[in-house]
């Protein structure tokens, strides 16, 4: 089924549900999310419910263009400010301190929240319309917990069937999750934090702050998709340079079906080769829908040349290892 651009009804009918405090998936132009009132606790906990996730790990509140964002954090600086302008709608999350009268649930119990504007136009449209725009929509990926993040309708269905009412959408550009980062201890003296890479980089971020932000510390807040462990298919993953990936595999049967994803052909017959996508923004867009995609062809293994070095490739770096994290390999 082709995607498509829903209906008013449709998104009416979404709205009526958010409302009545029940989950909806929609498009964003990072991955499909999977939506509940973000000032509802007992909406909150069917997202949690329904994906099997742990209820100390936030989720992201999603706010319609020139939201006040100001009712949802206890302050809005200057450097939140700057990033705002620059980058929203778009795949950014910044993590704020959470004002008092925004439930602790949607924050994992924390004093900091995560909040988000995304760009994706059904996304906008929802949102617009959720309490005349004033609400927010808390939403992680629309899957089951620590495992392929959806960037389909199919897929979210694939995960959840009928149970969960879907707005359909294309225009899923990015493919991975949001840059986060945290800008919750300014007034402690800790500047902007880089929790999760994504499409916006260190370099965009430093070339509007004048610096770029600094590695995750072990005070930082918890944040979404930072788990060692994460973005899993089911079939083992095995990540390693294109020189050792072969002697890695050496311990499969001579019959063994393996996937091998990488720049170059492997010699190994046992291989079906995919050929990588040479830029990292194509690579970011497919990932997901090649992880889903190989998982259901009875492969023995996923074997994953590691991505080149730069910020460019951090985002999709980081869900390779996270994802290759799941499996333990001799």
């Amino acid at each position: 089924m082709s995607p498509r651009t829903p209906t008013a009804a449709e998104l009416d009918e979404a709205v009526r549900l958010l409302e009545a405090g029940q989950l909806v998936a929609f498009p964003t132009e990072t991955v499909y999310g999977l939506g509940a009132d973000a000032e509802n606790p007992e909406a909150v906990a069917r997202i949690f419910a329904a994906k099997g996730r742990p209820s100390n790990h936030p989720v992201i509140v999603h706010v319609v263009d020139g939201a006040d964002i100001s009712y949802w954090a206890d302050e809005v600086p200057e450097v939140a400010q700057k990033l705002i302008d620059a980058f929203w709608p778009g795949p950014l999350t910044l993590i704020l301190k959470r004002a008092a009268h925004i439930p602790a649930a949607v924050a994992g119990g924390q004093d900091s929240l995560g909040l988000r504007c995304p760009s994706h136009p059904v996304a906008q449209a929802l949102l617009s319309r959720f309490k005349r725009g004033r609400g927010g929509i808390a939403a992680p990926s629309a899957n089951k917990f620590g495992q392929v993040s959806p960037t389909t309708a199919q897929h979210v269905r694939d995960e959840f069937g009928d149970s969960v009412y879907v707005l359909e959408g294309d225009g899923v550009e990015v493919g991975i999750e949001s840059t986060i980062v945290d800008l919750s201890r300014l007034a402690q003296g800790v500047g902007p934090v880089l929790l999760r890479p994504g499409a916006i980089t260190p370099e965009m971020m430093a070339a509007v702050l004048g610096s770029a932000p600094q590695p995750p510390d072990a005070a930082a807040p918890r944040a979404s998709g930072t788990l060692k462990a994460h973005y899993a298919p089911r079939t083992p993953l095995l990540l390693a340079e294109a020189g050792t990936l072969a002697a890695r595999l050496a311990g499969f049967p001579a019959d063994a079906r393996i996937a091998w994803v990488g720049a170059t052909a492997p010699a190994d017959a046992r291989c079906s080769w995919v050929q990588a996508p040479a830029e990292p923004e194509a690579y970011a867009r497919e990932l997901y829908r090649l992880l889903r995609r190989l998982d259901k062809e009875g492969f023995a293994c996923l074997a994953f040349e590691r991505v080149p070095p730069g910020h460019a490739w951090d985002g999709v770096r980081d869900r390779l290892q996270r994802a290759a994290a799941a499996f333990e390999f001799e």
